[in-house]
């Protein structure tokens, strides 16, 4: 369980996108912004129609009973999908950024790399944790390549880790960052933001 003194979900705001802890107001914003089918294929849950309060209140009970941290998405005051904090481990000093999906609208734009900047960024220099992880499923070949590109190192594949929707076993990709590669993860994405690592813009 994670410590009350971390500060596990504050506002985050990088090069004008900013991450709202996850709330009541943003459950419409949310369902319209997660309403294609196509943002949940590869996700644990299906969100999109019938399925969306179910992932909304499940979403809010992890945050409640403080295993998770979950954010809204907001990009220039547009609520464009979700991310989160998860696997919390503040006695080995890790965690994962895992349940992140954006409107396709924002697909390929700095939304995902902003994004990435300010949960590292908090992960790394305000929680000090020492390892980041990302997971993904075997299929998700677009989810891969941007994990890829942050400079995450690819450590291996779960075989048989998960139970899909439709009942299939799925195989989970893993990917981390730990302390001593943020410095040059922090310059990548900087670089695709803009600016320069120094200088992280709200």
């Amino acid at each position: 369980m994670p410590s009350a003194a971390l500060d596990l979900r504050p506002v985050l705001q990088v090069a004008g996108v900013r991450l709202e802890p996850l709330a009541e107001a943003h459950r419409e914003p949310l369902r319209r912004a997660g309403a294609m089918a196509e943002i949940w294929e590869h996700m644990p849950s299906k969100a999109s129609g019938a399925g969306f309060d179910t992932w909304f209140e499940a979403a809010l009970a992890v945050v409640r009973d403080g295993r998770e941290a979950a954010w809204a998405v907001v990009d220039h005051g547009a609520v464009v999908g979700s991310t989160r904090y998860m696997a919390i481990e503040p006695g080995h000093r890790r965690l994962e950024i895992g349940h992140t999906w954006y409107a396709p609208s924002v697909w390929a734009t700095k939304v995902n790399p902003a994004c990435k900047l300010a949960l590292l960024r908090h992960a790394f220099e305000t929680l000090g944790f020492n390892r980041v992880e990302l997971k993904t499923d075997i299929r998700n070949l677009r989810s891969q390549a941007a994990i890829a590109k942050l400079g995450a190192t690819k450590e291996g594949v779960f075989r048989a880790h998960m139970v899909r929707p439709d009942g299939s076993l799925r195989d989970t990709v893993y990917f981390s960052i730990v302390r001593d590669e943020w410095p040059a993860v922090r310059r990548r994405l900087a670089a695709r933001l803009g600016f320069t690592a120094a200088k992280v813009e709200g």
